[in-house]
């Protein structure tokens, strides 16, 4: 994806309204002298400062499937900066490449906290180029992105809301729920087979030990990656549009509580 791109949307489906031209800027940074690029994603059409969301991608990371997500959370309500959590020389093209990018970042924690946070931090530092708020942020993920952005507020980060959206819900360290700041909000498949029930209770008993402010909601007939349009094997992965609507509106609705903006 080019440095700056309009990515237009047919938004009656999309951010209700008739069309939008969204922003996507490549964004370039680096953590510990690795390369990386994310994307920051917003509707230019506003020019009052909106929060920002940090998103975190699935599995197959940045990419123009993963700016329509964003631009969809993002809307003409929040600035979204999408993490690279592989490095600038990884994309994966194929579930196989995903997996294995996917794999080596799950298996160490404290990797993917320090990731995530290193994009939280890139997120803050866009005020000179786009109207954003940085004092109401907080952070969105799907699936792997999902998992990370419960690590991200297990880690104690400073942000104002944490949503997963079909994520997982395993750590191996539970205590560390302890160390959450804000909201957390999980939207989950209730028939997901790559989220077991056995990982929904102790998620579930991890959050009340740590006696934090969450959420769980469990949607109906909805499997993994329902909120992408591309999921298309049934009884696995596969796009759930109803589901995928009342997930972003529950979105919304814990950013307008946590940002005042009700």
């Amino acid at each position: 994806m080019s440095t700056k791109t309009l990515l237009p949307l047919l938004c009656a489906g999309m951010l209700g309204v008739a069309e939008a031209a969204v922003v996507v800027k490549a964004v370039p940074y680096e953590i510990d002298g690795e390369a990386f690029e994310g994307m920051l994603i917003y509707d230019d059409a506003i020019t009052t400062p909106r929060p920002g969301l940090l998103m975190v991608p699935n599995w197959l990371g940045v990419s123009e499937d993963s700016a329509k997500k964003a631009a969809r959370a993002a809307g003409d309500k929040y600035v979204v900066f999408m993490a690279d959590m592989y490095g600038k020389g990884v994309r994966p093209t194929n579930a196989v490449e995903a997996k294995t990018a996917a794999t080596f970042v799950r298996s160490d924690r404290s990797l993917m906290r320090k990731r995530a946070q290193a994009a939280v931090e890139v997120l803050k530092a866009q005020t000179a180029q786009v109207a954003l708020d940085a004092s109401k942020l907080g952070a969105i993920g799907f699936c792997f992105g999902g998992g990370a952005v419960l690590e991200l507020a297990r880690s104690g980060a400073e942000l104002q809301g944490f949503v997963s959206f079909h994520g997982n819900l395993d750590t191996p360290n539970p205590s560390d729920a302890q160390n959450i700041k804000a909201p957390v909000l999980v939207l989950h498949g209730a028939d997901d087979p790559s989220v077991p029930a056995e990982q929904v209770a102790g998620f579930i008993a991890e959050m009340k030990a740590a006696n934090t402010d969450w959420q769980l909601v469990s949607y109906g007939g909805a499997v993994h990656s329902f909120t992408n349009p591309q999921a298309s094997v049934p009884g696995r992965n596969q796009y759930h549009p109803v589901v995928a609507a009342r997930a972003f509106k529950a979105m919304d609705d814990l950013f307008s509580e946590a940002f005042g903006q009700r």
